[in-house]
């Protein structure tokens, strides 16, 4: 594994939900230190609440100065204009952002720098920080989110893309988008924190929104954004009345239809803590999102959580969902989406949920570091190489 290094990080929001980058970072930073920059200039924003809120929230974090969320992982939130695409703001972000993530890398023991972006519009900083590496991990097809300029996100990715000693990504599809701009990209699927979903206390008294269900629990953990299928669910739910469909994660797109559901049950964002208790009260977990670009290139790291908790899963036919068939359900629009939580209530089974849980337990995240050390160890040794041949 990666050691004795300083790690800037790129990457959104150290206080929310656990992603990729969450779990990664807390593995590195047992051997490693970890500055966490909260960036946020790959999105306009716009006038809605929930941006304002966010930009209050983020000048709240940024005033607040350099944050040590642990021994070995230092947090902070820059100064940057968020306009993504204009040459000017660019320029300034720059020069602010190198500005304050040297000032945090001047007061720690000096190591070799390596910098990991889980942001696709940060490849103007490459050697910004003497590093010996420049790694994108890309996640998501980014242009194709809501709100995000995609010929903007686009030019900026190309040179995060060619800046970048190597490129991970996390599905086939990003992996042959990628490919084409940088030699060095590989692919990398996402892990899961099995341990987490096999914990003893999830089995005690269901949540307390749940003690009145009689009949199944459909139970869902994540962002309800603008991919997930809102209408086909509202469709399930009138069709299968003694279905409850229990929702976790903060809504940020029109509900109307699910709250017009008496046994639709939004129930808003729950600590990463808590949701090995929901998954062992539901019957099935569900991956309901809507069929664009932005899902085929998906890869939803909550299939491998729900999974590990032994949970049937019935999604929808994204690509890679589909690797894991036969253990988990797949339908698409309202008729073939139900007939898929039905096979899925079907394989509730102990027997069915211990196999999907081993199944997971080698899909962990320390594997995955492990995995992309070897590979930067691997490009890195290969410049040594180099520069032998040429002295």
């Amino acid at each position: 594994m990666i050691e004795g290094r300083n790690i800037v990080c790129f990457a959104s929001g150290w206080d929310y939900d656990p992603t990729s980058k969450h779990h990664l970072m807390r593995i590195l930073e047992e051997r490693n230190h970890i500055v966490w920059v909260n960036y946020h200039g790959s999105r306009r924003p716009s006038a809605t609440a929930a941006d304002l809120n966010a930009i209050l929230r983020k000048l709240t974090q940024f005033a607040a100065g350099p944050l040590r969320a642990s021994e070995s992982i230092t947090v902070i939130t820059p100064a940057v204009v968020p306009l993504p695409g204009h040459s000017a703001a660019q320029r300034l972000n720059r020069l602010l952002l190198v500005r304050q993530v040297r000032s945090v890398l001047d007061r720690l023991p000096p190591r070799p720098v390596q910098v990991w972006s889980f942001a696709p519009d940060v490849g103007h900083l490459a050697g910004q920080f003497g590093e010996e590496l420049f790694l994108y991990y890309c996640v998501d097809a980014f242009g194709e989110f809501a709100g995000y300029d995609r010929p903007a996100i686009q030019r900026a990715e190309l040179l995060t893309l060619r800046a970048a000693d190597l490129v991970i990504t996390t599905s086939a599809r990003l992996y042959e988008s990628k490919r084409g701009f940088n030699p060095r990209t590989e692919l990398v699927f996402h892990g899961v924190d099995w341990e987490h979903f096999q914990r003893d206390d999830a089995a005690g008294e269901p949540p307390a929104e749940l003690r009145d269900v009689r009949g199944p629990v459909l139970g869902f953990f994540g962002l309800i954004e603008h991919w997930i299928d809102v209408e086909m669910l509202a469709a399930v739910a009138r069709h299968r009345r003694d279905w409850t469909i229990a929702m976790i994660g903060d809504v940020r797109t029109d509900v109307a239809a699910l709250r017009e559901c008496a046994n639709v049950r939004l129930l808003g964002r729950r600590p990463y803590a808590e949701l090995p208790r929901y998954a062992r009260w539901f019957d099935v977990g569900m991956i309901p999102f809507r069929l664009n670009e932005l899902t085929r290139a998906a890869n939803p790291i909550k299939l491998r959580e729900y999974l590990a908790a032994g949970l049937p899963v019935a999604s929808t036919p994204l690509p890679e969902v589909l690797r894991y068939r036969p253990l988990i359900e797949v339908g698409n629009g309202p008729e073939g989406y139900a007939a898929a939580c039905e096979r899925a209530l079907r394989g509730n089974d102990e027997s069915s949920r211990l196999r999907r849980r081993e199944a997971m337990r080698r899909e962990g995240w320390r594997e995955k570091v492990a995995d992309i050390s070897g590979m930067i160890e691997g490009v890195l040794a290969g410049r040594r190489s180099h520069s032998d041949a040429t002295t």
